[in-house]
């Protein structure tokens, strides 16, 4: 393999598998350039040349220039030779069909649609048959491809030669298109590898995931020893693992997320399943699971207690769901609506794939509990966001946890009707200000208060309601224990309007009307605009928070040096509820406009307010409270940043330098200009400019900021601190 030559390293491949997330194109589109297009130029019968494979990974990749050493790794990967000499030879030539199957069991879509396109590929004549050895290139890609996602081709190889001879079941030596996907949409490892469908359909089917195991872990099949550091698979709704070969004799999962039947409803059985006792100890009597030994212990879908075999009999049939109740929505709270109308349903008669849809089912929650409604950004924080998903699905019940991939409208209309639910946002502020406008725009009867999970980079919002600057592995059981104790405050959300002069300057698209943390125009939306751009450009150079901060340092300190927004006063006007600001006896490269008292991941350019002396202290507190402008620098000092009250802070930034040292504290706060409930900004050149983190360029404008409306959002309980002897405090 190229791998064991070198060829290929992990970094080349989450590379391009960054580059493939982030282009919209598909094979099938850039076959069409070499069968009859431009790069058919480039093809001789079915092979290119290395000049042929870089046009094809620009128009694949959607970039300028492909980094050498990728390119020519994954050029070599796909020789026969696999030799890494001069690239430029004339006999250096890589199969394009090769090419385009590796790539098309990358990309998104349907495992069917992957197996028949890929069958296709080969299929050069039409007739709807390959001979075996041209079924053994297919498989060889597929090889490739699980073994640079770190699967343990050792299982995988054997399962599919076992496939293609059962295929080949009298040894023709030629398979039909229907035999080969017939066959591989019943190999159940070949379809997590090519991406099986995780929606959810009740049907007994399992909803696997590929899983390494850093301990013993016992198969629930063949109650053999999976091997530790080994991969198998694992249900993501009742934990029932598997080996890789173990899948297809699988029992079904015997977990129904919804009632079925009238008896169902209001009263949670336990569902109990064998293994699965992560914690060795028993709930019921205390004493040790020996897990380590053999397939052992039961462990609860809902409530999640873990027991000897032997205690089943002392705990009773009912579940409460356990420590997370006031959470999880039980499968006997959620039925299909036929049900409640009084309509007589049998299980025998009745196709229940169609009942297992949102529309069809409805919500009678608990009493006096809080069900969650939980979106998960996948593409946040690197593969952080993924592992939430799968956790969440677990630990709750896994309808009310949705991947943001299809949008929230789902989710929130299936909660439309349940009482006192709140909504967890799994995501950054941008994942956060989309729930936020959805739901403003859903018109529900009682809006949701709102929790944020931090995967993003900057999470200012989610800093300013304690639930801190981004999530890194803890225990998801313990931060749905602060939801439940958190409380409900309101954020002020504010409408921004853009309207362009009457001159030929174009501008780029304004990213969004609503600003829910800050809006800001010179230096640090230059610095923001570089950083995006380039992260456009480079998608895979800024896969970590890291990385992130690296590179926006990298260009806070080319800013610095070449201050592209000096004088910005010179270039601006501002209003403040239709007064005029005066901004001439300052010298500002930045003006910042504050919903919530961070930025930049975590940067307060209004700074820590001092307490004044003496008797004005009350009066000044009193007036910056309610006044919609205040302007003087006496009175501001006094202001104390609120995102619940209707006023907007206005903060002058001297430089890139000032903002650093804000940042690392070596500077309380910019210059505090104004406390205001609306702002007119007048432009007379292209600026930079950005929305919660969003920039972009405006052409000369004049820019409108009011009052929109307040959502409700859930502030995490304060953290737990300790005196100097170690006592809580």
């Amino acid at each position: 393999m190229a791998k064991d030559k070198g060829l290929i390293s992990p970094e080349d491949f989450a590379q391009l598998q960054k580059y493939i997330e982030y282009s919209s194109k598909k094979v099938s589109d850039v076959l069409k350039f070499f069968e009859d297009g431009e790069m058919s130029k480039y093809r001789q019968g079915d092979g290119i040349g290395y000049v042929g494979f870089q046009q094809f990974l620009k128009l694949y990749l959607e970039i300028d220039e492909v980094p050498h050493h990728l390119c020519q790794s994954l050029f070599w990967s796909f020789h026969s030779r696999q030799n890494p000499g001069n690239t430029e030879a004339k006999d250096s030539m890589i199969c394009l069909s090769d090419v385009s199957c590796y790539f098309s069991l990358l990309e998104g879509g349907r495992p069917e649609d992957k197996l028949e396109f890929t069958f296709k590929l080969y299929d050069r004549d039409g007739n709807g048959i390959l001979d075996s050895s041209e079924v053994e290139k297919i498989i060889l890609q597929m090889i490739r491809v699980a073994e640079y996602l770190d699967w343990d081709v050792s299982e995988l190889r054997p399962i599919l030669q076992e496939m293609m001879k059962e295929i080949d079941y009298d040894g023709s030596g030629s398979v039909s298109l229907a035999e080969w996907v017939r066959a591989g949409a019943t190999t159940v490892p070949l379809l997590v590898l090519l991406g099986m469908d995780m929606t959810l359909k009740d049907d007994g089917k399992h909803m696997w995931r590929p899983k390494r195991f850093p301990r013993p872990v016992y198969c629930n099949l063949c109650e053999l020893n999976i091997g530790l550091g080994k991969q198998g698979l694992s249900c993501n709704i009742c934990k029932y693992t598997v080996h890789d070969h173990c899948a297809m004799k699988a029992q079904p999962c015997e977990v129904s997320t919804y009632a079925k039947s009238r008896k169902d409803i209001g009263v949670q059985l336990h569902v109990w399943v064998r293994g699965g006792c992560d914690s060795g100890r028993c709930d019921r009597c205390q004493k040790k699971i020996r897990i380590y030994h053999s397939l052992t212990g039961l462990h609860c879908v809902w409530c999640h207690l873990e027991i000897h075999d032997g205690c089943l009999q002392a705990v009773g049939p009912e579940c409460d769901c356990g420590l997370l109740r006031d959470h999880i929505l039980p499968p006997s709270s959620i039925f299909p609506r036929v049900l409640a109308s009084g309509q007589d349903l049998k299980l025998k008669t009745t196709d229940y794939s169609n009942l297992s849809t949102i529309d069809a089912l409805m919500i009678d929650p608990v009493p006096n509990t809080h069900p969650l409604l939980v979106f998960v950004n996948p593409k946040s924080g690197g593969k952080q966001g993924q592992r939430v998903l799968w956790k969440f699905q677990y630990m709750l019940n896994p309808r009310q946890v949705f991947n943001l991939k299809d949008g929230p409208e789902q989710g929130l209309r299936f909660f439309r009707d349940v009482p006192q639910f709140r909504v967890l946002v799994c995501g950054g502020d941008g994942t956060v200000g989309w729930i936020l406008e959805t739901i403003d725009k859903a018109n529900l009867p009682v809006v949701p208060p709102v929790a944020v999970l931090p995967l993003g980079t900057g999470n200012d919002l989610a800093r300013c309601l304690r639930w801190g600057r981004g999530y890194e592995g803890e225990n998801l059981g313990k931060i749905l224990k602060d939801i439940e104790i958190s409380k409900v405050v309101y954020l002020d959300r504010w409408s921004l309007e853009v309207i362009p002069q009457e001159n030929e300057e174009k501008s780029d698209p304004v990213p969004s009307q609503i600003i829910n943390n800050y809006f800001s125009i010179g230096v640090d939306a230059s610095i923001a605009h570089q950083f995006h751009v380039m992260r456009e450009k480079y998608p895979e150079k800024f896969n970590s928070r890291m990385k992130n901060k690296l590179w926006y340092l990298e260009f806070a300190t080319s800013e610095s040096i070449f201050s592209t927004c000096k004088k910005l006063e010179e270039s601006l006007t501002i209003e403040i509820c239709g007064k005029l600001l005066d901004l001439s006896a300052l010298s500002l490269e930045g003006i910042a406009v504050l919903n919530i008292p961070s930025m930049h991941g975590g940067s307060n350019l209004w700074g820590d307010t001092r307490k004044p002396h003496g008797d004005t202290s009350s009066i000044n507190q009193a007036l910056g409270s309610t006044a919609k402008i205040i302007t003087d620098p006496d009175i501001l000092k006094t202001c104390v940043p609120d995102m619940s009250d209707k006023r907007l802070e206005v903060v002058g930034i001297e430089g890139a330098i000032e903002m650093g040292q804000i940042y690392t504290k070596l500077k309380n706060a910019g210059h505090r200009l104004a406390r205001c409930s609306e702002i007119t900004f007048r432009t007379t050149k292209t600026l930079p400019m950005q929305i919660d983190g969003e920039p972009w360029m405006q052409a000369p404008c004049t820019i409108k900021i009011t009052h929109k409306n307040q959502m409700p959002m859930l502030m995490g309980p304060a953290p737990t601190t300790y005196n100097f002897f170690g006592f809580w405090s």
